[in-house]
């Protein structure tokens, strides 16, 4: 058994394309939080709007989900769906978190896109490698937002804006079901 293959199973890649317009559509919304920006450098209630709307739109919508889909996820694959997104939160109170007393929205924005790019490590397990470049690209991104602070923050949302739509289109228009090799 490896790390990336669990003993006796052999995974099954089916979401990829209703993964991709989820990461399109999370795209679509931090672009237009930054672009409207404000005090929150990304206008928090309309991320928080977008990124409500798009879930009950997309993750939400069975039918949506199933035909978007190209079978069932595995036990092992929901539960470590599930335990992704535990994490996202977990990670985003530990990296962004600290800084809302102080109303650092660089820190906390920052905090909230690594914490997002971390998350997509163990969807590795749901939707194949590229999640795992991903993660990777994302997090160099985020990476450069905090090693270099004279870097606008909206540069490195447009950025990781851009980075989950280029994922989204590959995932949704050109990938492909595939099984773990």
């Amino acid at each position: 058994m490896s790390l990336l293959q669990p003993k006796g199973e052999i995974l099954a890649f089916n979401h990829k394309r209703a993964c991709g317009l989820w990461l399109i559509a999370v795209s679509l919304v931090i672009f237009a939080a930054a672009l409207i920006g404000g005090k929150q450098i990304i206008n928090m209630p309309v991320f928080s709007l977008g990124y409500i709307t798009a879930f009950f739109s997309i993750n939400a919508n069975k039918s949506l989900l199933k035909r978007f889909s190209d079978g069932p996820s595995s036990p092992f694959q929901r539960k470590v769906g599930f335990y992704a997104v535990i994490s996202l939160f977990v990670l985003m109170s530990l990296f962004g978190g600290p800084y809302f007393a102080s109303e650092n929205w660089r820190r906390i924005w920052l905090g909230a896109l690594l914490a997002t790019a971390l998350h997509f490590l163990p969807f590795y397990y749901v939707h194949g490698k590229s999640m795992l470049v991903l993660s990777l690209v994302s997090t160099v991104n985020i990476a450069l937002g905090y090693a270099f602070p004279e870097l606008p923050l909206v540069c490195t949302a447009y950025a990781d804006a851009a980075i989950k739509l280029g994922f989204g289109v590959y995932l949704f228009c050109f990938s492909k079901p595939s099984k773990q090799s």
